[in-house]
Order: C-alpha cells, then sequence, then structure tokens
C-alpha cells in the first residue's frame, strides 16, 4: 500500500502540470519560434554599449519603456558617464537602432545624444512592483 501512494500521487501532480508538447516539422499548423537576425533580447539589449556609425562608443542603453501595449516606447541610453557619475539618460525611439551581430548602432553623433532632454528614470508614481493592481484593486494574493 506504501509503494502504491506515491505512484498515485505522482501521477496526480503529473497529470495537472502543463505539458511542452514536441512540435512535428512534418505538422503545417505548428513551427517552432526563433529569435530573428533583425531581433535582439531585451536581457542582451539593457547594458549593450551603443556606437555611432564611425564605430565610436556613444553610450550605454540603460532601460527600455513599455507601454501597456507591451510594445517599447523608448530606448533609454545612458550618455558620457564616467563610472556612473555624469551622465544622462536620453530616450532614442527603437526603430532608431540598427542592430547587426547583437551590436547596436544609431546614425547620430555623442554631441546629437547630450542635446537631447534628460530622461527622469526615477519616477515613484510609474514602473511595476508596487503599486496597487488597476485590475484586482491590491496585491498579489490578497483576499484570497
Amino acid at each position: 500500500m506504501s509503494k502504491i501512494m506515491p505512484a498515485v500521487g505522482l501521477a496526480v501532480l503529473v497529470g495537472s502540470m502543463p505539458v511542452a508538447l514536441a512540435k512535428d516539422p512534418h505538422q503545417g499548423s505548428q513551427r517552432q519560434e526563433t529569435i530573428q537576425p533583425d531581433q535582439m533580447r531585451a536581457n542582451k539589449m539593457i547594458g549593450s554599449r551603443v556606437y555611432d556609425l564611425q564605430n565610436r562608443n556613444i553610450g550605454k542603453v540603460r532601460d527600455l519603456i513599455i507601454n501597456r501595449q507591451g510594445n517599447i516606447d523608448s530606448v533609454i541610453v545612458d550618455v558620457c558617464s564616467f563610472l556612473a557619475m555624469g551622465g544622462k539618460n536620453v530616450a532614442v525611439k527603437p526603430s532608431d537602432f540598427k542592430t547587426d551581430n547583437n551590436r547596436l548602432t544609431l546614425d547620430v553623433t555623442k554631441e546629437q545624444l547630450q542635446q537631447k532632454a534628460d530622461y527622469n528614470l526615477r519616477d515613484r508614481d510609474t514602473g511595476a512592483g508596487t503599486s496597487a493592481s488597476p485590475v484586482h484593486g491590491g496585491k498579489i494574493g490578497a483576499g484570497r
């Protein structure tokens, strides 16, 4: 009896877990999605150096600003900082970037980026993490 119970418990646990099915390459409706040459993963983009067309380092990607629809509105580039001091954050449209071989290039100079308005990332009333949910009005798990 004691050997049957763990097996039954395992079967119930496995039966309740989502199952990832292998995709048959011969099925027309299913295909494996992969990252494309003109795409870049967000975790590779944040922290990446940004270069101008003359191959000069002009900044570093500090953050991505995402709208409610899940699209990237702005890429925040830290221009001219040295050891995280004295820099300026500027917003750049994602469409302004060229990506080849996981390298970010802009068709502007460092001086042109420095002329843009400073982008403040320190608004405590925006972003994810601490505000109440607009859907449920509370934190995850509250009231359950």
